[in-house]
C-alpha cells in the first residue's frame, strides 16, 4: 500500500466500499461503527487547527512593512473569497446536487435551529474562547483568533520578539502531524462508511455526487471567468493574453491540487510573464496563499448545501449566512495536509448543524474536486498581485506585452 498515494487509497476504498455494500445490502450497516471512530478522530483537533492556523496567518503580517497595503492585499483577498462562498451558496440551491437519493435519515437528533439576525450576529463573538472551543463554535474561534494574531503581530513589531509566532508555527506543525497520523487511517473509514450509505441506498449514491462535481466546475468556470475579466480591465489588459499567462500555474495547480507546489511556479510566471515588480510579489503571493481561498470557499458552501439535501434538511436565511461567513473566515487557514479541505468541512459542519456522516459521502470524490477548486486559489493569487501592482504604480505592461524582461523593466522603472 505504500507504493500507492494516499489519495489514491482514499479513492479505491470508496469504489470497493460502494460495490461491498451494494452486494452485502443493510446487513453492512454495523460496519458503519468504523467509520464513525474515523470521523471523530478527524473533528477532535479542528479547534485548534483552525485558531493556530487563523492566528499565525494574521500574526505573520507585519504591521510596520504592510501599513496601508495590508489592509489592501486583505481586502483584495476578502470579497472575492466572500462572493465565492455566496456562489457555491447559490449555485447548490439551483443544481441541488444533493437531491435525487432515497429519503436518508441518518440522524434524526440534527435539525436546523432558527435564529434570528440578532442571535446570529451576536454568536459571531465568544464569551469564553474555551468554551467556544469545547463546543466547536468555529466562527467564535476564528474571531477570536484574528484578534491573537493581530496582537501578536503588534507585540512582534514593537518589541522585536517573534516567539509567540514561532510559538505557533511549532504548535501547527505539531497538531498537523496529528491530522496526517488520522488521515493514515482515512481509506479504512471510508470504505466502511461508503459501504454503509451504498448498503442503505444502492449505488443511487452515485448521480449526486456527479451532479457535486459538475456543480464544483461550473463555480469554478464562473470564478475565473469573473476574475480574468475584472482584472483585465482593471489593469486595461486584454483579457485572452492574460488567461494564456495563467495556463502554466494553473495547470501546475491542476495537477498537483496544491497551492504549496504551485507557489514557485506562480511567483516566477508573476514576474515573467504578469509584469508585477519583485517587491510586490513577494509580498501578496506568499501571503495568498493562506489569505485567499476563492476556491475551497465554493467547495465549503457547496459541500455544506450539498450534504443538507442529503438529509433533506431545509436550511433557514440565518444559516445559509453563517454558511457563507463561515466558510469564507475558515479559508483563511488552509491545512497543508492530504485531504485538508474536508478536516475543515468536519469543523463546519456540527456548527451548522449538519451531520458528519455527510462527509463520507464526497469524501470519494474529494481529489477530483480539489483538482478544480485549487486553480482559483493560485491563479487568484497572482491577479491579485497583478491589481495591488496596478496601484502602487508597480505593474510594469512592457513584460506583459513581452517587449522587455522583467529585469530590464525593473531597471527602466527605477530611473
Amino acid at each position: 500500500m505504500k507504493k500507492i498515494s494516499l489519495t489514491n487509497q482514499i479513492l479505491l476504498a470508496s469504489a470497493i466500499g460502494l460495490v461491498a455494500g451494494a452486494i452485502v445490502g443493510p446487513v453492512i450497516a454495523p460496519i458503519k461503527v468504523v467509520g464513525d471512530v474515523f470521523l471523530r478522530l478527524i473533528q477532535m483537533g479542528v479547534p485548534v487547527i483552525i485558531f493556530g492556523a487563523v492566528a499565525e496567518a494574521v500574526g505573520n503580517i507585519n504591521p510596520k512593512d504592510l501599513g496601508r497595503m495590508g489592509f489592501k492585499i486583505f481586502a483584495w483577498f476578502l470579497i472575492p473569497t466572500l462572493l465565492a462562498a455566496a456562489l457555491g451558496l447559490g449555485l447548490g440551491y439551483l443544481v441541488k446536487p444533493g437531491t435525487g437519493l432515497p429519503e436518508m435519515q441518518l440522524n434524526d437528533n440534527i435539525q436546523p435551529v432558527e435564529q434570528t439576525m440578532t442571535t446570529i450576529i451576536l454568536n459571531f463573538f465568544p464569551t469564553n474562547i474555551v468554551d467556544s472551543m469545547a463546543k466547536g463554535s468555529m466562527i467564535q474561534v476564528i474571531v477570536y483568533a484574528l484578534f491573537f494574531g493581530a496582537s501578536s503581530s503588534l507585540y512582534a513589531a514593537e518589541t522585536g520578539d517573534n516567539r509567540i509566532v514561532d510559538t505557533l508555527k511549532v504548535i501547527n506543525k505539531v497538531v498537523l502531524g496529528v491530522v496526517k497520523i488520522v488521515m493514515h487511517m482515512a481509506p479504512l473509514g471510508v470504505f466502511c462508511l461508503m459501504a454503509w450509505v451504498s448498503g442503505s441506498l444502492g449505488l443511487a449514491v452515485v448521480i449526486p455526487l456527479a451532479k457535486y462535481l459538475i456543480t464544483i466546475i461550473v463555480a469554478v468556470a464562473i470564478i475565473m471567468l469573473v476574475c480574468i475579466l475584472f482584472t483585465a480591465a482593471y489593469c486595461q489588459v486584454n483579457p485572452v493574453k492574460l488567461a494564456s499567462k495563467l495556463t502554466d500555474m494553473s495547470l501546475v495547480a491542476f495537477v498537483t491540487t496544491s497551492s504549496a507546489i504551485s507557489l514557485p511556479t506562480k511567483m516566477a510566471d508573476s514576474v515573467n510573464k504578469l509584469g508585477v515588480s519583485d517587491r510586490i510579489n513577494g509580498m501578496v503571493n506568499p501571503l495568498g496563499m493562506v489569505l485567499n481561498s476563492t476556491g475551497q470557499a465554493v467547495f465549503l458552501s457547496i459541500a455544506a448545501v450539498t450534504i443538507a439535501q442529503f438529509f433533506n434538511i431545509q436550511m433557514p436565511l440565518g444559516q445559509m449566512v453563517q454558511i457563507v461567513v463561515l466558510a469564507t473566515l475558515a479559508c483563511m487557514g488552509t491545512l497543508a495536509v492530504p485531504g485538508g479541505a474536508l478536516v475543515i468541512l468536519a469543523g463546519l459542519l456540527p456548527s451548522l448543524g449538519l451531520p458528519l456522516e455527510g462527509l463520507a459521502i464526497i469524501a470519494g470524490v474529494d481529489w477530483f474536486r480539489g483538482m478544480f477548486t485549487t486553480i482559483p486559489n493560485v491563479a487568484g493569487d497572482a491577479l491579485v498581485s497583478m491589481i495591488i501592482a496596478k496601484d502602487e504604480g508597480e505593474f510594469y505592461r512592457e513584460v506583459f506585452d513581452g517587449t522587455m524582461t522583467a529585469e530590464e523593466a525593473a531597471a527602466a522603472h527605477a530611473k
